[in-house]
């Protein structure tokens, strides 16, 4: 009976102490491991992550040229088709010049006619200057016969005075005497309307001067006009928003296509105001474009707008009259994008970005200038 008593007391204590758990043995490399990658991660942050700024408020961006015609007509070719690649200078549409060539014709016309004035008046100047030639000779001859005429009645005055001649005869070279002098003034007058007659040519060929430049101007703008029924490319992209139809009536500025140059994108990436604190322009970026996911891209910090985006907004905001409620701003900053030629024929502009700028390159630079200007 003791010995019975005793096993059940023994069972009753073992049952009533608890179990003791055993921990897994994979748990412990798991703790350490994830413990190191805690430690890597502070690290990294510490040395690197700090000094990364990001954004996902990204987009490519590119300086398109819109295609608009300078002249209204009638689109009579079109010689690009949509997305099609163009260099500078080759043709994108004409218009019908029909109209713009008939004034340039008359235009032409019109020059010939004033330098042909021009030349009328250079040959009236030459004539009339033999017509004075003639008028000077004239009066020469009328000056010697109104002196040998007064000379006669000079001579015959006296004879008939006494008789010696008859008084008949000196009234005849009186009368000669007085047509010598009429005829010498008329001579004179004539000799003084021929010289003036050069003054007005002159004064003539002056004015079909200034129609002639006139002229050549109308001309110009002409040759202007009928040059601007055919639109090319200022610069070298690929074709979008194509709009433009044969037969379509252009007027002047009406959008026809976009000229894109893709192989010029660059990147507009808007940091929030707390952001650009150390950022500055030369400094190292890392471009995640989202239609991309499999390729990290390079670029750039080129610039920085000179206002944030709401002060160049269409109603920027007036935060001095009602309630204000401060908002984080946001810069846009200009990145260059560095990328090979083959990735560049996949980027197109308005593709979203995501962003990661190194801020280390210069921060010493950029401290140190805080603090001399906090000091100062």
């Amino acid at each position: 009976m003791p010995a019975s008593n005793a096993n059940a007391s023994g069972d009753a204590n073992g049952s009533a102490a608890p179990a003791r758990r055993k921990v897994p043995g994979f748990l412990l490399p798991v703790a350490i491991v994830l413990g190191l990658v805690g430690l890597g991660a502070l690290i990294y942050w510490w040395l690197v992550g700090r000094f990364i700024q990001s954004t996902d408020d990204a987009y490519l961006q590119a300086d398109s040229m819109t295609v608009a015609p300078k002249v209204s007509g009638y689109v009579t070719d079109v010689y690009v088709g949509d997305n099609a690649v163009v260099k500078a200078g080759d043709p994108l549409v004409r218009l019908d010049g029909r109209q713009y060539q008939a004034a340039l014709d008359q235009a032409a016309a019109t020059v010939d006619a004033r330098k042909a004035d021009i030349q009328a008046a250079q040959a009236g100047i030459q004539q009339q200057q033999a017509a004075i030639e003639q008028a000077r000779a004239q009066l020469q001859v009328a000056q010697v016969s109104a002196r040998h005429a007064e000379d006669e009645v000079r001579r015959y005055g006296p004879l008939a005075k006494t008789g010696a001649e008859s008084g008949d005869q000196l009234s005849v070279l009186v009368s000669n005497r007085d047509q010598a002098q009429a005829t010498l003034t008329a001579d004179k007058a004539a000799l003084d309307q021929a010289q003036a007659r050069i003054a007005d040519l002159n004064a003539q060929i002056a004015q079909a001067h200034a129609q002639l430049e006139a002229a050549q101007a109308s001309a110009k703008q002409s040759q202007l006009d009928m040059q601007d029924t055919l639109i090319r490319s200022t610069l070298d992209g690929r074709v979008g928003d194509r709009t433009v139809r044969v037969g379509q009536y252009a007027q002047p500025g009406t959008r026809l296509m976009t000229v894109v140059p893709v192989q010029s994108v660059y990147l507009t990436a808007n940091f929030k105001e707390t952001q650009i604190g150390r950022m500055h322009a030369g400094q190292p970026a890392t471009l995640h474009v989202d239609a991309l996911p499999d390729a990290d891209l390079h670029g750039v910090v080129d610039s920085f707008a000179p206002g944030t985006g709401s002060e160049f907004a269409l109603l920027p905001p007036e935060n001095a009259t009602g309630n204000f409620t401060k908002i984080v701003q946001r810069v846009p900053v200009r990145i260059r994008v560095d990328a090979d030629e083959q990735t560049r024929k996949q980027l197109v502009p308005g593709l979203s970005v995501t962003v990661d700028v190194d801020t280390r390159a210069g921060a010493d630079n950029t401290s140190h200038a805080a603090a001399d200007a906090h000091h100062g």
